[in-house]
């Protein structure tokens, strides 16, 4: 499938709900990554995500085991599937996305962490 930037590649768009889905049936094999700033993740994260800006993308995913399935979000899915492209060039497992972001999450009432 080809994506918004340009770049391909198999990735699965999830939504709200098959996401908290798969997080509660998958947990010990899929990592939910958040690539928003700083600020945006202090103002609240999706509970169990771990924080890898995209701006500091490849640092900030070293310690994430390439041996798991990587899901991203991020405020409105944008930065989330450029995180794939990033994702994939690392050799990491990227799944898919959070289509709509933490927006699309907050929207369905879904808990938030602050």
């Amino acid at each position: 499938m080809l994506g918004w930037f340009g770049w391909g590649g198999d990735h699965k768009t999830y939504s709200p709900g098959e996401l908290r889905d798969l997080m509660r049936e998958h947990k010990k094999s899929v990592v939910l990554v958040d690539v928003r700033e700083q600020n945006e993740w202090v103002g609240g994260h999706i509970p169990g995500a771990v924080h890898a800006p995209l701006s500091r993308f490849a640092a900030a995913v070293a310690d994430i085991p390439k041996d798991k399935k990587l899901v991203f979000y991020c405020a409105t899915g944008m930065r989330s599937r450029t995180a794939i492209s990033y994702a994939n060039k690392l050799g990491l497992q990227a799944d898919g996305h959070l289509g709509g972001g933490i927006s699309e999450w907050r929207r369905h009432d879904f808990p938030v962490k602050r």
